[in-house]
């Protein structure tokens, strides 16, 4: 999966450095309300919140001090779209 590129203004809940980054799905934690919604306090609608698993080259590039290494992290699914060659290791 991608992280979406996207930088909207306003309250977001998904960090700007995993941005147009590929990670896979670790795995499905269910649905729960859009943090980005409750924020101006509507009433968020119920989103499945995947955990991604991203390699620290993918993420830091050659900046990255042990490339094999792995961060999660906890996004919505609105902000991932599919990318066509697999990325898991």
């Amino acid at each position: 999966m991608r992280v979406r590129h996207d930088m909207p203004p306003g309250h977001v809940r998904t960090p700007a450095y995993l941005r147009g980054k590929c990670g896979w799905v670790e795995r499905t934690l269910g649905p729960f309300p859009n943090p980005e919604e409750l924020a101006y306090r509507h009433p968020g609608t119920p989103l499945p919140l995947m955990r991604i698993r991203f390699t620290m080259a993918e993420v830091w590039g050659d900046a990255a001090d042990t490339p094999d290494d792995t961060i999660d992290a906890e996004i919505y699914s609105h902000w991932l779209e599919p990318v066509k060659a697999p990325h898991a290791p």
